[in-house]
Order: C-alpha cells, then structure tokens, then sequence
C-alpha cells in the first residue's frame, strides 16, 4: 500500500528539489501555503518571494484596480505579475536548469465582522521541465468550517497539495485530482472548478480533469457551456433564473429537446424574462447510479456534453439522486427562479413513497427540499399504454393518499402541465436509441436532431458500430 505523505513532507520534497523556484502571493486568509514550506526546512531552495497584499490600496498599486478581490479574474491577474516578474528578474541567471513557478489566492475566510459566504480561487502557473512555456492549473473553493483558522490550515493543506502534485503527478489526471485531497476531507472543503492549461498538460483533454471532481466527490457539480467549456457554477448562476429537464442525453432526442423547448415557453408565460439575459437552459445528467455501481467513464459524460453543445446547450454534471438534492443545490447559487420541466412517469418517481423509506425527512421533506420556496415543475404528458390517452398530472399513479398533494400543487401554480407537446416524441427514448445505435439497427437517426446523428457516426459514439 503507496504512503501518502504530510503537508510538512510534501512541502520538504519540494524544498529539497534545487530545480522547483518560485513566489507566493496570497490575500484574505495569510501566508497559509507559504508557511508550510518555510516550515518543513531548505525554503531558501524554493522560496524567491513570499508576499500578502491585505490592504485594497496596496493590492491595487501591485496588480491594478479590480472589480471584485475575490474572483478567477483577480487571480489571474496575480498569478501573471507574479510569474512575470519572475521570469524577467531570474531567468538570466538560472533559467536554463529552473522550473520557475508562480503560486497565488485570493479568499474570503470566516470574519467576525460578516457572514458572507466563504470561499476562493487558487491557482499556480509554472514550467513542467525548465525553459517551457508555462501551464497553470485555476481552482475554485468552497470552505465550509466555521473557524477561521481551521479554513485557514485547510486552505494551506491544499495549496501544498496543488504545488506538489504540480511537479510531481502533473501526467496522471486521476491521481492529480486524487492527491488534491489529501490530508483534507469534503466536510472542510470542496473543489468546485478546476481548469488546466498549458504544455504540461497536453496529453489530456482539460474537461476529463473536472469532470473527475464530480467522480470522486470532490464537489456535487460541474457546468459546461454552450462550446464545451468548464465554467464556474458561483458566477454562471448569479441572478439568473434556471430552467433544468435530468436526463441521460445518451445521446440527445428529439424528444429531450422538445421538453426544453416547451419548458421555457411555459416558463416565460408565467414570468416574463428576457431569454438571453434572465434565463438559464440546463439540460443535467447525474452520475449518482454509475457511480454506486463503479461505471462511471468520464470520456463517456463528456461525449454527451459535446453532443448538447452542438445544439447551444449548457450541461450540468452532477452526482444528486434526487430532484430535492438538485434543486436545493441550484438554490445555493441563484435568488432568482428554479424550475423544472420533467415527463410524466419521473413525476411518478418525485411523488412515490417508497423512494423516501431511508431518508430522514420521508416524502414530505423530500419534496420540500424539491419546491422550496421559488421552484416550479412543468410536466411534459406521456401516450397511456393503449395508447388512447394523453397522461397529465391528474392521472399520476401514486398513493391515494398523495395524490391530493399533488392537485395542491397544480392549484397553487407551482406545477403545470404543458399543453403544447408533439405527440411524435412520446415514442422516443434515450435508451431506446442507444440500443438502436449499439445493434446498428436503421431508424434511429430520425429521433436525434441531425447534427447528433451525424456526431455519433463520425466519432463512433455510444459503440456505435464504425468501420475499422
């Protein structure tokens, strides 16, 4: 069995190796990385510079004014002076046998005086062998001790972690994002973001690297954009209203896109927003079962995430089981509103007693969590099994005793049915189509937008059966 090492370990390796150099520069909770490398003994061999700019004036004067002190953009903005600096003060001299680094973050720990949220962004930039272009690794945090300075020994155990794993596991992604959480657990605090870049990195896709937190738990999810790209869920989500459908996406339907479609005409009916600016559309996936199994292949989710951005689609990646988790978790992000737009057999799973049985709150606190106080449901109907009938929510299948619940909801208009549906798309499952993909069986690409079925073949998704 492999030894995981200390802080104080970790930090003296790195000290003892004569090639790693660099600076330190962090604002908001001390010198907390730095200090255990002035601790561990043999600094000198690591430690160029060693600075924290607490006064906003001062922090202006070295890295100019910023809209907000603790943002990606801010950190970025220390990290360039500080490497920079670096290079142009040092490389003459020892540039040749160096891998220079910069390390930096910027942090709103625990105070006495608010009770703001407390969180930050921490990121290092560096040479992977001496005179490379530099690569850089940008990690957001959520601190979650009350204590000050527990988030500040946390904070410091991660910032170790990140500089080590930087020089020495920078070529395995898995034991990379692993090691990060070494020494700490996710009761003190979570990785939110992480963005690689840079030649040090270039054997890997960078999204596999976030994508990889949400497998391991490191944090509940991860948003993609609208090109594919890893964004922050803190920044994305602020003040806007959120519209999400759960699915598998494996691949995307017809029928998938139809339901936010028609979600969010329903959605701007009852509220009035302005798409472009007000409104968020997030398809989400969870990796809760596979990752209860063991399943969970990440070059898998990221082919489904590129498959919605072919259709300008964000996707979430999350590890909830339930709807309650999720939109809970939504509501940390946004005062704005949630809804949710979902067919009508999962609207049968939201309401089934039976799926509350090892919870705490049973159903009633399962769907409180669900509904909260600003979160609607809007349910796309289903075809009956004879096919004679349009299913909506006064036909769901649940206990007798719920259903009232249910007939609640719809009156006090925090659930709705949609009435503009296309009957074509009752027929159209993901696993239907996928099973259709994997036995190279004809007609499967009439249900999949055409930019889908095209993806699928040419990058043999989902086993689809290419020729060799």
């Amino acid at each position: 069995m492999e030894r995981t090492l200390d802080a104080a370990q970790k930090a003296f390796d790195i000290n003892l190796d004569q090639r790693v150099y660099g600076t330190f520069a962090e604002i908001g909770a001390g010198q907390e990385v730095a200090r255990y490398f002035f601790r561990a003994g043999g600094a000198a061999g690591t430690i160029a510079k060693s600075m924290s700019a607490y006064d906003m004036t001062v922090s202006d004067a070295i890295y100019g004014k910023s809209g907000r002190y603790v943002s990606q953009e801010r950190l970025e903005t220390m990290l360039e002076h500080e490497y920079d600096q670096l290079i142009e003060r040092l490389s003459g001299d020892r540039g040749k046998e160096t891998c220079f680094f910069a390390f930096a973050d910027t942090v709103a720990a625990k105070s006495f005086k608010y009770n703001s949220e407390c969180h930050g962004w921490m990121g290092i930039r560096f040479q992977h062998e001496p005179g490379a272009e530099f690569s850089q690794v940008i990690l957001h945090v959520r601190m979650l001790d009350q204590v000050n300075l527990q988030q500040q020994e946390a904070l410091g155990l991660l910032g170790v972690n990140l500089v080590h794993n930087c020089f020495r596991l920078r070529c395995d992604r898995v034991a990379f994002v692993k090691a990060l959480m070494e020494n700490i657990s996710t009761d003190r605090i979570m990785i939110d973001y992480i963005k690689v870049t840079g030649p040090g990195f270039a054997a890997d896709d960078p999204r596999l690297w976030s994508l990889e937190l949400v497998k391991r738990g490191f944090t509940e999810a991860i948003l993609f954009g609208t090109k594919g790209e890893v964004l922050s869920t803190k920044d994305s989500f602020y003040k806007k209203n959120i519209l999400v459908s759960r699915g598998s996406y494996r691949p995307p339907t017809h029928f998938n896109m139809d339901m936010l479609d028609k979600g969010k005409k329903v959605f701007c009916e009852k509220f009035d927003c302005d798409i472009s600016d007000s409104l968020m559309i997030i398809p989400e996936i969870s990796m809760s079962k596979l990752k209860e199994r063991g399943e969970v292949i990440s070059e898998d989710f990221l082919a489904r995430v590129d498959l919605l951005a072919s259709l300008d689609q964000h996707c979430l990646i999350t590890s909830f089981n339930t709807y309650g988790e999720l939109s809970f978790y939504l509501n940390q992000y946004t005062k704005e509103r949630v809804a949710f737009v979902m067919g009508y057999y999962n609207l049968q799973e939201v309401f089934n007693h039976e799926k509350y049985q090892d919870r705490p709150g049973g159903l009633f606190g399962g769907i409180g969590a669900l509904f909260g106080h600003k979160t609607d449901i809007y349910v796309y109907p289903a075809l009956s099994d004879d096919g004679k009938k349009i299913l909506t929510t006064k036909d769901a299948d649940v206990h007798k005793e719920i259903k009232p619940l249910i007939d609640y909801m719809v009156h006090i208009k925090r659930m709705k049915d949609i009435v503009e549906y296309d009957k074509n798309h009752f027929s159209i499952w993901s696993r239907t189509v996928l099973r259709m993909i994997q036995k190279d069986e004809a007609g499967w690409e009439e249900m999949v937008p055409e930019v889908v079925a095209k993806t699928v073949k040419e990058k043999c998704l989902f086993d689809y059966p290419c020729e060799v």
